[in-house]
């Protein structure tokens, strides 16, 4: 699918990365240390669940002011908005969940609407969900809104299936594995690249949180045992890693992606 030309008069060069191997294992990396970075900080490091939002809350604001002042991508400003994303939309279902209780059933359908109707709009303002076409604020601003809304969705969905209907961490994270898998497979097979961009990009959240989930619960609860410090100490060591490699590639000259 070929999205429509970038105006002429834009400044701005194509604000998200190539969509490559690398894109997704940072997405995947960042969504499982958002579910055990909110862990990590709210119950082992004492901060509780208030103090974490707000601090959380406020570092996201921060970025993402960054983020939107930029002119192009930056790839340690984007995933570090993408990684706080991920860290506040785990929040926002938690409290709704646990601070509310609010039905997970109630929550993933609500935020499964609220998605198709930023969606409906971005596409009916600028005619396209295209990401090679972040090149002004108010897409970047339908970008984000959909990115926080797809966290929120899939620790909702992640929730719902691994626990409330008792799938377990395991099996949910093969379950996700092989729709993302299927997803694939389907874009493989001429299927409309956004539409299997987004489908891959909201089923990665509950994939990576159940991923978290396993490898940090102890094992008398189906986990691996790691424990939230030493699973979201190594999940970050291999973004800052993966990150600091584009970072560098875009210092010494390669070329930005395109909006092709």
């Amino acid at each position: 699918m070929n999205p429509l030309p970038a105006p002429r008069t834009s400044p701005w060069l194509n604000k998200v990365p190539e969509v490559a191997l690398s894109f997704w294992v940072i997405k995947i990396m960042s969504t499982t240390v958002g579910e055990t970075g909110a862990d990590f900080l709210a119950v082992n490091a004492g901060w509780g669940q208030s103090l974490t939002r707000a601090v959380m809350g406020t570092l996201l604001l921060v970025a993402l002011f960054t983020q939107l002042r930029t002119r192009r991508y930056t790839p340690w400003i984007y995933w570090l908005t993408v990684v706080l994303v991920s860290v506040v939309g785990t929040q926002i279902t938690d409290l709704l969940t646990d601070g509310l209780g609010v039905s997970l059933y109630i929550s993933t359908t609500a935020f499964a609407a609220t998605l198709a109707a930023i969606f409906a709009v971005w596409h009916r303002v600028e005619h396209t969900l295209s990401i090679h076409d972040i090149i002004t604020p108010r897409r970047e601003l339908f970008y984000w809104s959909a990115i926080l809304c797809t966290f929120a969705l899939g620790t909702a969905a992640g929730d719902l299936t691994t626990e409330a209907l008792g799938l377990g961490f395991a099996w949910g994270a093969v379950a996700f594995g092989a729709l993302i898998g299927a997803t694939y497979v389907a874009w493989r097979l001429g299927g409309s690249p956004v539409l299997t961009f987004w489908i891959g990009y909201i089923l990665t959240r509950p994939f990576g949180a159940a991923l978290g989930d396993l490898l940090t619960q102890a094992k008398a609860y189906g986990g691996f045992g790691m424990g939230a410090l030493w699973t979201s100490a190594l999940f970050l060591a291999v973004i800052v890693v993966l990150v600091g490699v584009a970072q560098h590639g875009l210092n010494t000259g390669r070329p930005a992606p395109a909006a092709d």
